[in-house]
C-alpha cells in the first residue's frame, strides 16, 4: 500500500501563512492526481485544492488567489501554500492521492492521516 505522511499543521495567526506538505513512499505519485481536503467540525469534507498528474489545478471558491498547490515528482510531494489564512480555514486537512481509470473511476485512492491547522482571530 502507499503511505502519505502530511506535516506542516498548526496554529497560526489570522493573516499569516502556513505551508503543508505530503509526501507519497511509492513512485505511483508522478501518474497520479493529487488533492488537498478540508473538514471542520460538524461540516462535510470539501476538496480545498487539486493537481492533475499534468500539472493542471483546481481550487475552492473561497482560497483562490490565497492558496497553491504544487507538486514535486521528484520528491514525491505535492504542498499546499497558504496565505492570508482567516479563521474559516480552520479544520482538519487531509492529503488525497487517486488516479482515474475507465469511465472517470478512480483506480486508486490513497489518504494521509489528516493535519489540523488552527487560525486564530
Amino acid at each position: 500500500q502507499v503511505q502519505l505522511v502530511e506535516s506542516g499543521g498548526g496554529l497560526v495567526q489570522a493573516g499569516g501563512s502556513l505551508r503543508l506538505s505530503c509526501a507519497a513512499s511509492r513512485s505511483i505519485f508522478s501518474i497520479s492526481d493529487m488533492g488537498w481536503y478540508r473538514q471542520a467540525p460538524g461540516k462535510q469534507r470539501e476538496l480545498v485544492a487539486a493537481i492533475s498528474s499534468f500539472g493542471n489545478t483546481n481550487y475552492l471558491d473561497s482560497v483562490k488567489g490565497r492558496f497553491t498547490i504544487s507538486r514535486d515528482n521528484a520528491k514525491n510531494t505535492v504542498y499546499l501554500q497558504m496565505n492570508s489564512l482567516k479563521h474559516e480555514d480552520t479544520g482538519g486537512y487531509y492529503c488525497n492521492l487517486w488516479r482515474l481509470g475507465q469511465s472517470a473511476r478512480r483506480v486508486y485512492d490513497y489518504w494521509g492521516q489528516g493535519t489540523q491547522v488552527t487560525v486564530t482571530s
